[in-house]
């Protein structure tokens, strides 16, 4: 794998100079950086101007921590247990809070060190997972406002259809839950030196200025890819490309059977090279005999299932690859190039899932 800071610092600044007036980024680098590792992106974000940065597990904020990273960090996952959320205000970190439980151990564990605890609130506007009830925030946040040690940093909620991926009613919904996040934020105390509101995703923030309040988080934008997929005028780059290289040649008659199954079998004497990648790597087996690699600004088409560690391509008409090419399983050769959405076209799959996939079998080398 190889990943390009520059493409994440480029997208932030991009970002983050198409953001409506007084909007700012928040760079979203959990599951380690959508695989791309987190401390990389993190540090180029926010030399692209990103104020913040998101996470989702408390591991994922102390690994930056330990990096150095000093920019403000919020646990967007819920954090119940009290050695989570003292290990939270240890390493400052900003826990996301949605029950009164949270409010009182976070206060409990603050007083007990005479510290400020900043936090943010969640509610539930239409996606039915975390964050609390509409009805249940004007208490939430008085309890917090209230309390002695604790510092409301935020108010925000989450898009479930931005992307426009269920076309029948994405509008639909996503403008509900649009009205009810500003019902919800008409409610809260008015505190522009303090309170920070925000609500859209890549998608919100690519999709319309009006979702972008005080902040935007972007997770899949600011890794060089649009989830909305129209166009958006900003010059995303991708900021990842695969690679692997050719282990063994062989040739083959007609009528031979590839890989298990033999779902696929040569109709004419046949070149084939050997990949040492597979879906251990991050290959799913679902792409097998969909996908193409880049060779020489050429597409090769990949034949046979995906096994663990490996995956065989048809070279028949590229003599030109031999033993220790390399050949590029995404991202760019000459003036071909293949995205996580050309996988995500011909299989299940979503492009946070294709980024993700990638397992740390796979050498990161940052470009």
């Amino acid at each position: 794998m190889e990943v390009s800071p520059a493409a994440v610092e480029s997208n932030a600044r991009n970002l983050s100079r198409n953001l409506a007036e007084g909007s700012s980024l928040m760079a979203v680098v959990k599951a380690d950086g959508y695989g791309h590792g987190a401390v990389t992106v993190a540090k180029a974000a926010l030399r692209g101007f990103a104020c913040g940065l998101g996470v989702a597990t408390l591991p994922e904020g102390i690994q930056l921590r330990k990096a150095g990273i000093r920019a403000p960090i919020l646990v967007m996952g819920n954090l119940s247990q009290v050695d989570e959320l003292r290990s939270c205000l240890h390493w400052e970190l900003m826990p996301t809070i949605s029950t009164k439980r949270e409010v009182f151990l976070c206060n409990q564990l603050a007083n007990g060190t005479g510290r400020n605890f900043p936090v943010q609130v969640k509610f539930d506007t239409g996606m039915s997972r975390l964050g609390c009830e509409l009805g249940e925030v004007p208490d939430l946040v008085s309890e917090i406002v209230n309390s002695s040690y604790l510092n409301l940093k935020g108010a925000y909620s989450h898009l479930a259809m931005a992307d426009g991926s269920f076309p029948g009613k994405a509008a639909s919904v996503t403008q509900q839950q649009q009205e009810k996040f500003q019902d919800v934020i008409r409610t809260l105390p008015h505190q522009p030196d303090r309170l920070c509101v925000h609500l859209a995703n890549s998608a919100g923030t690519l999709r319309d200025p009006k979702f972008h309040y005080d902040m935007v988080r972007v997770g899949l934008a600011l890794y060089g890819h649009n989830p909305i997929q129209t166009g958006c005028g900003i010059g995303l780059v991708p900021a990842l490309a695969v690679k692997a290289k050719v282990t063994l040649i062989r040739e083959v008659p007609q009528g031979v059977g590839v890989s298990y199954g033999h779902l696929f079998i040569t109709s004419r004497f046949s070149r084939l090279a050997v990949v040492g990648i597979g879906y251990a790597d991050g290959i799913s087996r679902s792409l097998s005999g969909r996908i193409f690699a880049l060779f020489q600004n050429r597409r090769i088409p990949q034949v046979g299932a995906i096994t663990m560690d490996q995956l065989v391509l048809d070279v028949t008409d590229h003599q030109n690859v031999e033993v220790g090419s390399v050949v590029t399983l995404l991202g760019k050769d000459g003036d071909e190039i293949i995205t996580p959405q050309d996988w995500c076209n011909v299989s299940d799959l979503i492009p946070w899932e294709v980024l993700c996939g990638f397992k740390h079998r796979l050498p990161r080398l940052v470009a």
